[in-house]
């Protein structure tokens, strides 16, 4: 299973804003998009998708912006793929009456396997490993 380039910038712009976000200020696209290192025509694509679900929301005026709608802990990596994509994970064959019953019950036990796995990660559990790793150090 291989996910999008659009899955990818999507949860980047997420984890940029996730990182201002006790901060209060909004980012502009520009600045987004360099942090991130998202061609910025796309990213105002993306982020319109994610506010259209309430993961991010727009500021405007000369202090104008985007910053989340909601704090890290509150979104997760779910609602990001979601939001791209539909869903998590999808088969054909979840649908298919001609794919065997069998196999159509791993293809769901996969999927919700996924999915309960993508509900787990919350952004502010990837800021939080960002932080361990920072105050590491090696002798």
């Amino acid at each position: 299973m291989k996910l999008s380039a659009k899955s990818d910038y999507a949860a980047r712009a997420v984890l940029g804003l996730a990182r201002h976000y006790h901060s209060g200020e909004s980012l502009r696209i520009e600045d987004l998009a360099a942090e991130q290192g998202i061609p910025p025509n796309y990213l105002v694509q993306i982020l319109i998708e994610l506010k259209s679900r309430q993961i991010v929301k727009s500021q405007r005026g000369k202090e104008g912006g985007y910053l989340l709608a909601r704090p890290p802990a509150e979104i997760t990596m779910a609602d990001v793929l979601e939001c791209i994509h539909g869903e998590v994970f999808g088969s054909p064959a979840l649908a298919d009456p001609q794919c065997a019953a069998e196999l159509r019950a791993a293809w769901k036990a996969l999927q919700d396997a996924l999915e309960e796995s993508a509900r787990l990660i919350t952004f502010e559990k990837i800021l939080e490993n960002s932080t361990a790793k920072e105050k590491m150090y090696y002798i």
